[in-house]
C-alpha cells in the first residue's frame, strides 16, 4: 500500500478547466504539491511554470509537469481532462468521446494510485464518474464528480439577487445530472431556516411559481449562456473543485451536492448522479437525505433514466 501524503495533489488534462483548478489550488494554500499531468507535456509545463511564478505572493508550494507516475502519493486526483463542450453542443454530446479518453486515462492512474480519492471533473459528469468508478474498481465513496456543485452555486448567487441577501444564507440544491435534466430541489430551500416562500414575500415578491420557473432556466442555461459568450466557462468550476478540496483535506464533513454512485436513493441504482452529500478525508460518508415533493422526486428518477440510457449506450 503506498503512503498517501494529503499535501498532495494531481491534475490530469491542463486546458481551461485543468489550469484555472491548479490556480485556485495554488491560491488556497491547501497543498503543498501539485503535478500537473497533459497528453501534451509542453502545456503541463508551461501552466506549472506560469502558477508557479505567483508563489513568492502565495504560500510555499511545489509545482510541476509530471507523468502518471509521479501521482503515486497524491491523495487527491482531480480529473478535468477530455473534449470540451462546443457551442450549440450538450454534456451528453460529449460522452462518446470522453469515455474513450476515460479508457486510456483511468487505469494508468491506477497503475500507480489505488488509494487516493478520485475527482472527476469532466463533462458529462455523471457519466464519467460512472465510468472512472468501474473502470477504476475504487471504493465507490473515493470515485466522486464535481456534480451540481457549480449548478447549486449558481442557484444561490442568483436566488441571492433575487431576495437582495447574501447568497452564503442561502441553502438550496440543484440534484440529479449536472445538465439538462438537473432538478431545482425548491420543496426543501430555506433562508436561514425560514422556507424559501415565505422569506420571499418578506421582501416582496409573491409570484412563486414563475420565479422558480425562471430562476431553475437560468441555473440550467448558464454554462450554454457563457460557453456562447466566452467558448468556455472555466473559473466557477475551478473555485467548486477548491471548495471540494477543502471538504476532503481539512475533513470539514461538508454537505455538498456531488456526483457519486447511488444505491436505493428514491429507488435510483447504480448510477451516479448529484444528491447531497457528507464530503470529508475519506470522501462520500454518506447521502444526507433531503426532502423532496412528489414532482420532484420523479423529475430526479427521470433524469436517473436519461443517464442511464446514455450510459447502457456507451459502456
Amino acid at each position: 500500500m503506498s503512503t498517501i501524503n494529503s499535501r498532495k495533489a494531481a491534475i490530469v488534462g491542463c486546458g481551461f478547466v485543468g489550469s484555472a483548478s491548479a490556480f485556485a489550488l495554488m491560491e488556497s494554500s491547501l497543498f503543498s504539491e501539485m503535478v500537473l499531468i497533459d497528453a501534451d507535456k509542453d502545456k503541463a509545463q508551461g501552466e506549472a511554470l506560469d502558477i508557479s511564478h505567483g508563489l513568492p505572493f502565495s504560500k510555499p508550494m511545489n509545482i510541476y509537469a509530471g507523468d502518471y507516475s509521479d501521482i503515486s502519493d497524491a491523495s487527491v486526483i482531480i480529473v478535468t481532462a477530455g473534449a470540451g463542450q462546443k457551442p450549440g453542443e450538450t454534456r451528453l454530446d460529449l460522452v462518446k468521446k470522453n469515455v474513450g479518453i476515460f479508457k486510456s486515462i483511468i487505469p494508468q492512474i491506477v497503475k500507480y494510485n489505488k488509494d487516493g480519492i478520485l475527482l472527476i471533473v469532466a463533462n458529462p459528469v455523471d457519466i464519467l464518474t460512472y465510468a472512472a468508478a468501474k473502470l477504476s474498481g475504487f471504493p465507490k465513496e473515493r470515485v466522486f464528480g464535481s456534480g451540481t456543485v457549480l449548478d447549486t452555486a449558481r442557484l444561490k448567487y442568483l436566488l441571492g439577487g433575487h431576495l437582495g441577501v447574501d447568497n452564503r444564507s442561502i441553502h438550496a440544491f440543484i440534484i440529479g445530472e449536472h445538465g439538462d435534466s438537473e432538478i431545482a430541489a425548491w420543496s426543501s430551500a430555506n433562508v436561514s431556516g425560514i422556507p424559501l416562500n415565505d422569506f420571499c414575500e418578506m421582501r416582496g415578491h409573491f409570484d412563486h411559481q414563475s420565479s422558480m420557473q425562471r430562476i431553475a432556466e437560468n441555473v440550467k442555461n448558464s454554462a450554454y449562456e457563457i460557453i456562447e459568450k466566452k467558448k468556455a466557462t472555466y473559473y466557477g468550476i475551478a473555485m467548486s473543485v477548491k471548495r471540494i478540496c477543502e471538504a476532503i483535506v481539512r475533513d470539514e464533513k461538508s454537505v455538498l451536492p456531488v456526483s457519486s454512485i447511488q444505491n436505493d436513493n428514491y429507488e435510483i441504482n447504480d448510477i451516479a448522479l448529484s444528491m447531497p452529500a457528507i464530503v470529508g478525508k475519506n470522501g462520500v460518508e454518506c447521502l444526507v437525505p433531503i426532502k423532496l415533493n412528489d414532482s420532484e422526486e420523479a423529475a430526479l428518477k427521470k433524469s436517473a433514466e436519461t443517464l442511464k440510457a446514455v450510459v447502457d449506450d456507451v459502456l
